[in-house]
């Protein structure tokens, strides 16, 4: 099938519903009657989602939190973490600022107790949970230190994978900084790193996917997708299932990739790219994957579930959003970049509960205002927010419980280790406990 007739194929798959108010209190386990229950039909036109929606409902989820952090890295799917701290500052990790951390997507790489992350000359920190410096090392000419080098980071406990945007990608000990091996590629890099046994995977600015080795480098297979003209800013993403890598381009297609020999299972287009402007500023959520599925979103209204094995749409619903979303139980959650938590379930795509969780900032400053990405706790979720704040919201009402100020421009995404979370700005690591 070729993309022009794929694309009218989705379009006719674009639906929104609703479950019955009259229910009150919903369970995954209640999800499994899904199919039996009438639906109303919501938010018919091509808009994004601008109003709330079945806010009655109170939301339990029941899931396993001692989730294998492997498997969240591989599939991206954070689920939910057993954590639901006071939010009391512990310490800071300091670094100089970085100019351009407005564009970035900042990923902190964890070892053990350890936090990793570098610095606007792209010289790399690791701290221990005292925010006491280990070791720095930096790997730049003076020339290259002036292009403010961004990194991106995997680890497999023993090793750390580094690559950056001015083509260079290379592997550290963890054990004390020391350079293993460098190499070059023919395009700077843009994409998450997955390590996978003995080798890696990345994405560059040409919608290559490259499976390197770990043991010197060398690139074992690539598989080439159509260019961009323009490079997008957007981190791509990667989830890899029962030996199958799958991953986007800045375009919008989704690649099925075997992992042992490169060669192509299926491939699908997700927007029309006869549509120039919408390619070109096309911002898509990380990939997530469950044993079934593919889930994914983007800022041009869409919400996906594909099948893994077929690369067949499941649905397609209508959210509009550019952050990573979380699967509990048969629960999706996600946030959109109008500051609406919208759950959805995962099987057929009906929209479950919508809640304004940005109703406490000024409405003249709303639309300046963007989620960067969240966790689920326990009993809260926690949002990042492109003006510094972190909201505090309530799992069960879906309604924004408190505000804490942590800067006042963009901070990254949370992340959850063992009882602390961690946010990243311009120039320091927030542990908060």
């Amino acid at each position: 099938m070729n993309k022009i007739i794929c694309f009218i194929f989705v379009i006719f798959f674009f639906s929104g519903c609703s479950l019955n108010k009259n229910s009150k209190f919903w369970t995954t386990q209640d999800l499994e009657k899904l199919e039996e229950k009438k639906f109303e039909k919501i938010f018919d036109d091509q808009k994004a989602l601008g109003k709330e929606l079945n806010t009655n409902i109170s939301l339990n989820l029941i899931s396993n939190t001692k989730k294998n952090n492997t498997l969240r890295n591989l599939t991206n799917n954070d689920g939910q973490y057993n954590f639901d701290g006071l939010l009391k500052k512990s310490s800071k990790y300091k670094f100089s600022k970085i100019k351009n951390f407005n564009q970035l997507e900042p990923v902190i790489s964890f070892n053990k107790n350890n936090v990793i992350f570098f610095d606007n000359k792209g010289t790399i920190l690791k701290f221990n949970e005292n925010s006491k410096l280990i070791w720095k090392k930096n790997f730049y000419t003076k020339t290259e230190k002036k292009l403010d080098p961004i990194l991106q980071f995997a680890n497999n406990n023993k090793h750390l994978i580094v690559a950056d945007n001015l083509t260079k990608y290379y592997m550290l000990d963890l054990k004390n900084g020391d350079l293993v091996w460098s190499k070059r590629n023919l395009a700077p890099f843009n994409s998450q790193i997955k390590i996978y046994k003995d080798r890696f995977f990345i994405i560059d600015f040409t919608n290559t996917l490259r499976c390197i080795s770990m043991k010197n480098g060398e690139e074992l297979w690539n598989f080439q997708t159509e260019v961009s003209f323009i490079r997008s800013q957007k981190k791509l993403s990667m989830a890899i299932m029962e030996g199958v890598i799958y991953f986007n381009n800045s375009l919008g297609d989704i690649s099925a990739i075997n992992i042992d020999d490169g060669q192509l299972i299926w491939q699908l287009p997700t927007i029309n790219n006869l549509i120039v402007d919408s390619a070109f500023s096309l911002e898509t959520s990380d990939i997530i994957a469950d044993g079934n599925n593919l889930f994914f979103s983007n800022n041009k209204n869409q919400f996906f579930s594909i099948d893994i094995k077929s690369g067949n749409f499941q649905w397609v619903n209508k959210v509009n959003s550019n952050v990573r979303p979380t699967l509990v139980g048969n629960f999706i959650i996600t946030v959109s970049l109008e500051g609406y938590l919208i759950v959805i379930d995962k099987i057929t795509g009906n929209i479950i509960k919508v809640t304004d969780v940005f109703n406490n900032f000024n409405p003249k400053k709303r639309d300046t205002i963007f989620p960067t990405g969240f966790v689920v706790g326990q009993k809260n979720i926690y949002l990042s927010t492109n003006i510094g704040r972190l909201l505090v919201i309530d799992i069960k009402s879906g309604k924004t419980i408190s505000t804490l100020k942590v800067d006042s421009e963009k901070i990254s995404r949370p992340f959850i280790l063992n009882k602390s979370l961690y946010l990243v700005k311009d120039n320091a690591i927030i542990k908060l406990n």
